[in-house]
This record gives structure tokens, sequence and C-alpha cells, in this order.
């Protein structure tokens, strides 16, 4: 290129000086200097051009090194970014939880513990006797941590003696509807058991249970369920030893994938229509679990997990049949073969014009109540069932104050101790199906007794005695404190509230005093629907009646009464608990958009009663039912209920709000009789209502007493405007973890 530039000037020179020659003679400089550039303009302008042409190519060349430069930054730094990526936790530490009876399950979780440890992971072994799962197992869901629960099944196929309160508390969680489906959504597990084939029945029973339990609460299993064998003639690999070797190398290759962040998996929503490898990976392991060859035991637990078949809550189809809708079915049941009526689950009875149910004259022809359906249902919901109609469980508000975390709301309105409270019922049956029934309507329902009936002196017997052998899961617990843990053993309340109607029990009566005569003091709820046995109730402690709504309409709409005449059964139950000199209570349940704007209503109800107390609470959900169109959207807020009990007030002007219980959502409105010298007596003298009780009973009913002869001073705690709101300030108050639903209730 400057060869070029010199040539083409050269040249624009000779021209130049030849044309100059010709004319230098005939012009002036300065016009031959202008004439030069005239004709020499051609020669110039080619000249400009290119050096223009070559000053751009500089430039561009310059430009495109600055920018390789840039690109040689950018490719330096990112190394330095992925290396950041690599830093991230992905598992922040393993820890191994273990139930072990001979030490087992022990050497196994050390000896895992230093496999993980040579991976650079940390670990932590766990006694299961030594871990709270109520306070700590939530937080694992967000510590990034991987939990491994190495378990052995002991006699009988129990949890061993270090296992026994965790596997207590799972199985009580995970059919909890105050826990919620998603308690432990977040959690990674592993579960390996250990067990002996040659006790059949009882096989690894502890492992499947909590893998299923642990499923049941959303937690994520990061691998199949190991099962080890004892019984080296069955054992897959030889013995426990091998079998668990086993299980851990596939263990530790999972770790150490989690450990370096598993890519997320196809959503199935591709903008393309391609092939997808992983809908034909999901395509396939589909398959294998349809094969009828394929019986892997993690497949077996999400179909036996399933919250239709295994929930504790099946529909009431599946379950109980209800008397009222037994019509359609009568005729073909008249027709059935003798035997195979013998085979039905009790529930078929005759029918009548009046009130649908005819009472079996014969007395052998009657039917256990609590049918192998029930028994299954009730008891995965917790209940210890007694005989043939009765059950006992062990109330959250009793745990809670065993641990010093507080009582119920009748703590803190009439000093119940909830640690000693024991709550059950002698009639698992009701004459209602409310739409908000805690247990879903898996108990059954009659608008009379028609079943085979136990002695009273048994049902408490074997209550007594199970509700005993519940407190006592609770020794060396983390958190329980022994001196309340001694008198927990020891009940001195009841409360007949658990579930269906107690009033029905035809030996209700003997039932009370027989609790007296043990010195414990008797709360007995029922729906009004039974007046004339309200009317021959002997004197309890203190009588409680559900007014879940103030007109005919929403009574029907809310309880759905059995009786066809249950707007008189009611009002006639109201007028009977009128009659009566002991304490009594209206229990006001507020259901929102239900029940809430009837407050003229509700006012005149009381005043045809005229209770002691009146118990106002906002309705507490209990997850999706069937049976039930309500949600969380029915719950009252608690300034909420504060305000409906404030106006409700206004409107009786012989009652005030004396109480409040902020975590039942429950406010206690009294009658200003319990309102002495500008204080309030709404608590119980338990002691002195015993003598009372035996001189009534000593003396045939002559000697009677009324409910201002066995008051106590409220303490200020309780009192409605306290900065406690209820809260008795002896306990300590605990906040569960991610509290999406309302877990108040009694």
């Amino acid at each position: 290129m400057p060869t070029l530039i010199v040539f083409i000037l050269l040249l624009a020179s000779s021209v130049s000086a030849s044309d100059s020659k010709v004319s230098q003679d005939a012009r002036s400089p300065t016009e031959s200097y202008f004439m030069w550039l005239w004709h020499s303009r051609l020669y110039l302008y080619s000249a400009a051009a290119l050096v223009f042409g070559l000053w751009f190519l500089l430039k561009k060349k310059s430009v495109s090194k600055d920018s390789s430069k840039e690109e040689n930054d950018k490719a330096d730094k990112a190394p330095k970014k992925n290396d950041r990526e690599t830093k991230e936790v992905h598992v922040s530490g393993v820890k191994i939880f273990y139930g072990s009876q001979t030490g087992t399950a022990k050497g196994f979780a050390n000896e895992l513990s230093e496999e993980v440890k040579a991976l650079g992971l940390p670990a932590e072994v766990i006694d299961m006797k030594d871990y709270d799962p109520d306070d700590q197992l939530a937080d694992e869901c967000i510590s990034k941590s991987v939990c491994v629960f190495l378990v052995a099944t002991y006699t009988d196929g129990q949890p061993t003696e270090n296992a026994e309160w965790f596997c207590k508390w799972l199985e009580e969680a995970s059919t909890d509807f105050r826990y919620g489906k998603t308690y432990l959504k977040g959690l990674r597990y592993a579960v390996f058991g250990l067990g002996n084939s040659v006790y059949v029945g009882h096989y690894n029973t502890v492992c499947k249970n909590v893998d299923k339990w642990l499923w049941m609460l959303s937690g994520r299993r990061i691998m199949t369920r190991g099962e080890g064998d004892c019984n080296v003639v069955k054992s897959l690999n030889g013995s426990i030893q091998a079998d668990f070797l086993a299980w851990k190398v596939k263990f530790l290759n999972r770790l150490k994938t989690l450990a370096k962040g598993e890519k997320k998996s196809c959503s199935g929503k591709c903008k393309t229509e391609g092939s997808c490898k992983n809908k034909r990976k999901e395509r396939q392991e589909e398959e294998k679990k349809t094969s009828p060859q394929n019986n892997s035991s993690e497949d077996d637990l999400v179909e036996s997990s399933s919250d239709e078949d295994e929930s504790g809550l099946p529909d009431e189809k599946k379950t109980v049949l209800d008397v009222e809708d037994l019509g359609n079915i009568m005729n073909s049941v008249k027709k059935a073969k003798s035997k195979e009526e013998s085979q039905r689950d009790g529930q078929m009875v005759k029918l009548s014009k009046l009130n649908g149910v005819q009472k079996i004259e014969d007395e052998g022809e009657r039917r256990e109540m609590i049918t192998p359906a029930l028994r299954e249902a009730l008891t995965k919901q917790g209940y210890k069932l007694i005989g043939s109609h009765s059950g006992v469980k062990l109330c959250r508000w009793t745990k809670s104050m065993l641990r010093g975390r507080g009582g119920c709301y009748k703590h803190t309105f009439y000093g119940i101790e909830s640690h000693r409270c024991m709550e059950t019922t002698p009639s698992l049956a009701c004459a209602n199906k409310c739409v908000f029934c805690w247990r879903h309507h898996t108990n059954p329902v009659g608008t009379e007794w028609r079943w085979k009936m136990d002695p009273a002196e048994k049902i408490l017997e074997d209550a007594l005695e199970k509700h005993q052998n519940m407190i006592r899961q609770f020794r060396g617990v983390p958190g329980v404190k022994p001196d309340r843990y001694e008198e927990g053993l020891a009940v001195k309340h009841c409360a007949l509230s658990l579930v269906g109607e107690p009033i029905m029990y035809p030996e209700i009566n003997n039932f009370i005093r027989l609790l007296h005569h043990h010195q414990i003091s008797s709360f007995l709820v029922t729906n009004a629907q039974f007046p004339q046995e309200i009317r021959s109730l002997v004197p309890v402690t203190q009588l409680y009646v559900s007014v879940d709504a103030s007109t005919q309409d929403s009574l029907k709409k809310i309880d759905r009464p059995l009786f066809k005449d249950f707007w008189p059964r009611f009002l006639d139950s109201l007028k009977a608990l009128g009659e009566k000199k002991q304490r009594t209570v209206y229990r006001l349940t507020l259901v929102k958009s239900w029940n809430v704007e009837e407050m003229q209503a509700y006012s005149e109800l009381i005043a045809l009663g005229q209770p002691d107390f009146i118990e106002v609470k906002g309705v507490t959900y209990c997850g999706e039912s069937s049976a039930s169109s309500l949600t969380m959207a029915n719950v009252p807020w608690h300034q909420e209920v504060v305000t409906f009990v404030q106006q409700l007030a206004d409107m009786l002007p012989e009652y005030e709000i004396a109480c409040e219980h902020e975590h039942s959502n429950c406010l206690l409105i009294a009658h200003t009789k319990f309102k002495v010298d500008g204080e309030w007596w709404t608590w119980i003298d338990y002691e002195r209502f015993q003598e009372l009780v035996q001189a009534y009973d000593e003396s045939g009913g002559q000697q009677t007493f009324s409910a201002l002869d066995y008051v106590a001073k409220t303490p200020s705690w309780a009192l409605f405007g306290a900065q406690e709101q209820g809260f008795d300030p002896a306990e300590t108050r605990f906040q569960r973890r991610n509290k999406s639903k309302d877990i108040s209730g009694c």
C-alpha cells in the first residue's frame, strides 16, 4: 500500500513538472500553482482516498484487538464464577438417628457416620431418646441436612425402648390435622430397618411405619427403604451386616449426587414436541410399578399410604352406614339370607315411622358398636378403644402441660390441671353429623342405644389403665418435667367430650358416680338432643350443652341432626339445663358465614337456659372432608371472636366477659353472681365439690348444693384484658414453626 501511494505521487509530480515547463513563461507563479492543482486533482483525490482507507484499516485492527482483550478478560473471570457455584452447599450434613435394643443399629450408625465424614461432609449420630421431634424435626426441613433413620423392630413389632417416643410422636403427627400434611415438606430422608423374617407378622414393621409416616407428612424419600434381615436363610445378602453394607453403598452414591446438586427434572411442559428422556424414564417407571412382577416395598408403601385408604379418615360410605341412609336398602336386606346378615357390620336394624329406628327387643341380637372398619379408622386417629363402644385419647394439652408449655382454656377458665385430665367417652355414637366434626364422621350415628353394652366399672377401669399407659410413654422424653409426669399418672379430671354423645350411654349416671368415687371431677358435654336424659342426670362438676346455632335452619345446616324433631328437642334440652343447680355452660362455636350474625337469637336462647357460663370459641378447622364443606375461610380471627362476644355481652344484662384464652381463640362470659366484690370466682374448688357430691349421694339426693358452693377465685392472668391473654405465666410459651393452621382446639 505505501509503494502504490509513492508511485502515484511521482507520476503526479512528473506530469505537473512538464506542464509547468510549458507554461511557466506565460503565467505568474500563483496562477501556475492553481493550474497545477487543477490538472492534478484526480491524482490528489486518489491519494486522499487511499490515505483514508489506510487509516480505516488500522482503526479496525485496533478495535478487534480491544474486543479480543475483553473476551479474554471475561474468559479469565468465568472460572471464578464456576468456583462460586461449586462452593454452593447442597447438603449441609447428615444426621443419623438410631433406634437400637442390642446395639446393632447403633454400630451401623457409627459406621455410616465415619463413611460420610470420609466424603468431607459433617455427620452426627443421634440417639432417638435424646431427640425431641416436636421441637426439632421441622427445623431439618430448612437446614439442607439429610436425615437417616436406622431403626430396629423389637418384640411384637414394636419400636425399641429408645425409639418408642419418637415413633409415637411421628405416628400421631401423621394423622393429626393440626400439624397438616405438609409439616415436614423439605425434609430429605432415608430409612434402613433391622428385622428378622422369622417373625412373619412383624418383619421390619417399625422401619416401614417410620417411612410411611414421614412420607405422609410430605418428607422426601431420597432412596428406596432398606430392610436388613437377621435370618441368614432369607437375607438377600447372607446376613444383616451384608444387607446394611449393600444399602450403605447405594446411600453414599446417592449422597454424592445430592452434594453436587441435582439438576431439575423436566416438568413435562417442553416447548418442542420431540422426545423427552425424563418422560421416557417416567413411563418406564410407571410400567414397572404397574407390572405384576414388581413387588418392591416402596411401591407397596405409596399404595398403602394414600390419604383415602390409610389416613384414618375414610369416607362414610366405606366405614359406617348412617341410620338415615338405610331406607333405600332395607327391602334387599330383608330378603338376604341369615348367614349374610350375620356378616354385616351391625348397622342393620328395623325401621319405624317415628325416628327411623325401632329398638331391638332381643338383647342377644344386639351387635357391637365398634365394627372392624371403625376400629381400624379410630385406632389410626390415636384412640385407645375400650370394650365395644368406648374410647380414650390423650389430649394435646395434656402433652403440653407435661412439658410446662401451658394448659387448655379449661385451665384458664376453671383451674383444671391439663396434665391430670383424661379425655374419654362411654359412647362413640352420636345423634348429629356436625360440619366441624373433628373425626370426619368415622364414628357411628343413631338416635337411641341399640348396641351391646359394657358395664361402667369395666369402662372406667380400662380407661384409667390406657390413659396411664399413654402417660408412661412420656417418661424420659426431652422437656417433660419429672414432677408433672408423676402427677399425670394420677387422674384428677375427666372430660367426657372426646367424641360422640356420652349421655346416650344407658349407665351414664353410674359412670359419673364412679368418677366421683375415685375423686375425679366430671365435665360432660351433650349436643342438646336428649332432654330427658339431661333431667335424670346426677350432679356433675360442670355440665355443657353445645349451642352451635341459634335458629332452626342454621342448626340443621351446621349440626345436621338425625332426629326429625331436633328443634323441639334442642329447646327442651336448654330448659332442662336451666333446671340444674350445679355449674352449667353453653358452648358456642362460631363458624364464619354460618352463625355469627344471629346475635339476637343467641341472647334469647341464653335467657331460656340461664347458664352459669357461656364459652364462645372460634371453630377449629380440621382438614378437608367429603362430609363437610368447611374451609379455613370459615375460621374467625381471635379479634372477630372478641368483637362478637362484646356485642353479645352487651345484650345480656346479667352477664359480663370474665376470661380469655387467646391461644384457643376462646372467651368466657360469666353470670355476674360469680363476681364478688368486683372479683371473679370462676375457678372450681375441686376438693369442696367432692365433699358436696359425697354428701349428696349419702343422703340419697336430699342434701343438695349449688354452683356457688364450690367456687374459687380466678387469678389475674386469666381475666379478660390481662396482658397474658389467658396464658399461665408459670408456664413457658412455645410457638411451633410454620404454624399454617389453627392448632388450638381442645
